[in-house]
């Protein structure tokens, strides 16, 4: 991310589900796992990690899809575009697809997930990498090293 402003917007392709963030995000991430490579239909995911209380649809009503379990991932009804996942048992955060933002090319990976499934010539720039998830205990250096780059 190189834009320090804490007021985005974005929406799905068709334009009938839009969305609005009011905070930093907490992370970027690209998830490489072979579930974002189909709902993609590409080498992975790109995302965005917010609070929820940032966080507001502002027009229109997303759907959920997926694979529609615990981890909810929400998509516009009409274009089927995948806009935001709220993962499971983590309600203070939603994880918003960064290439649905008006200003998509501002977000760049800080890790990539799930690399023991990537696609062998995918590569990003993320700066950690992870076989699957990191840890939970590695999380709280991690989103502090985040935040410290991003000023």
């Amino acid at each position: 991310m190189t834009n320090s402003n804490s007021h985005r917007t974005g929406q799905c392709r068709c334009g009938r589900v839009q969305f609005e963030v009011n905070s930093e995000p907490l992370m970027t991430m690209a998830c490489h796992c072979t579930g974002c490579q189909r709902m993609t239909a590409s080498a992975f995911s790109l995302s965005a990690l917010y609070p929820s209380n940032g966080f507001n649809v502002t027009l229109g009503e997303p759907v959920i899809g997926g694979l529609q379990g615990a981890t909810r991932h929400y998509f516009c009804e009409h274009c089927m575009s995948w806009l935001f996942t709220r993962p499971e048992g983590m309600d203070e955060f939603v994880n918003v697809r960064a290439t649905m933002m008006e200003d998509a090319q501002a977000f760049s990976p800080f890790i990539e997930t799930y690399t023991d499934e990537k696609l062998p010539w995918a590569t990003t720039p993320a700066i950690h990498s992870f076989n699957k998830l990191p840890l939970p205990e590695n999380y709280p250096a991690l989103l502090s090293e985040f935040a410290e780059r991003q000023q």
